[in-house]
């Protein structure tokens, strides 16, 4: 951990390697300048990156690991109980195998936690994401698991915000050009993962995919699997002690005519040991409407060759519906259950 106080500079990148960079030198008037520039070369070369100086302390983040891993371990019925299948919401446990990338099931067992809010009332005109917006699935007499859970999704939404207002300002933009894609609640999504380790064959953890949102925060432990393409080169991420592993999501790629390019990456399952993690995502209110295209300077402008769309789960400009197609897709469960007519349409394209 050592040098951390600096970002690797362009120079310096390295496939095998993500450069560090410290929140903290964003927040002091000496050291923005520098940290701007960074984030711009970053962002554009590489997309993903480990973030430091973020403020959450060390017994906060083993606090959230510990949690994790005490829920993972409760007997199944326990977790059987929260099982996203009773939540049109997209809330709650689901067992490896329950969520698809690419139209083949993922090898890891996870819990999502979003906003604690009242489901909307809906009718047939009402817009079919306005049906993810509800409560959660809480285990039964555990308080400290909702009170952990809740104060990490709160601190982590605080983080994600300081972060894309110095991706603005390292775009030449005003610190709030997309805050009104977050005001309110914005749609975020706190997920605790267990990936259980596996024989010598190969499994996946979780395909290849780009997030349909507009930053990730990951928190991952030291054993490995995480991979990030690079050119034609998938380059393993290692663990960076008490680091956040930032990645740009399609928003962002939307929003500035892919100039920012949201990075593809995977998770291979682990063979020696158990994985965990803990992934936040924060996407654009429900409510928010059409992701506008920022006007960026022309020399940025000129590299921005438009947004590359994965066929399979096309980036949309709708807030909301580009929220809500991409659980859909990944939830054949819940959808048949909830979303019937998206169902069906879904496994017609899938033949």
């Amino acid at each position: 951990m050592s040098n951390l106080n600096l970002a690797k500079h362009s120079s310096d990148f390295d496939i095998d390697s993500l450069p560090i960079l410290n929140l903290e030198l964003f927040k002091r008037e000496d050291s923005q300048a520098q940290f701007l520039k960074d984030l711009q070369t970053i962002a554009k070369e590489i997309g993903f990156f480990y973030l430091v100086g973020h403020g959450i302390s060390k017994q906060r983040i083993e606090e959230i690991q510990n949690i994790s891993k005490q829920f993972f371990s409760l007997d199944q019925n326990k977790k059987d109980e929260l099982a996203m299948i009773n939540s049109p919401h997209f809330r709650g446990y689901s067992q490896p195998n329950a969520e698809n990338t690419r139209n083949v099931p993922d090898f890891r067992e996870q819990i999502d936690i979003g906003p604690e809010l009242d489901a909307l009332a809906v009718n047939d005109e009402t817009p079919l994401w306005a049906r993810m917006q509800g409560p959660n699935q809480w285990p039964k007499e555990w308080s400290e698991f909702q009170e952990i859970t809740t104060a990490w999704l709160n601190d982590l939404r605080q983080i994600a915000i300081d972060l894309l207002h110095a991706f603005m300002l390292a775009l030449g933009q005003k610190e709030d050009a997309l805050d009104h894609l977050i005001s309110g609640s914005p749609n975020e999504l706190l997920k605790l993962i267990h990936y259980p380790k596996v024989d010598d064959s190969y499994h996946q953890g979780v395909g290849a995919h780009k997030d349909s949102n507009i930053l990730t925060l990951l928190l991952q432990d030291q054993t490995g699997g995480l991979q990030v393409l690079k050119g034609d080169d998938w380059v393993d991420i290692p663990y960076v002690e008490d680091a956040f592993i930032i990645n740009i999501g399609e928003i962002l790629e939307l929003a500035t005519n892919g100039y920012l390019v949201a990075n593809v990456h995977q998770v291979h399952s682990p063979k020696q040991q158990d994985r965990y993690s803990v992934a936040y995502f924060i996407s654009p209110n429900l409510f928010s409407g059409e992701i506008p295209v920022l006007e960026l300077a022309p020399e940025l402008q000129k590299l921005a060759k438009g947004p590359t769309s994965d066929p399979l789960n096309v980036i949309l400009k709708n807030a909301g519906q580009n929220s809500i197609k991409s659980r859909l897709r990944s939830h054949l469960d819940v959808t048949q259950k909830f979303y019937p007519k998206q169902y069906a349409e879904i496994q017609n394209n899938i033949r």
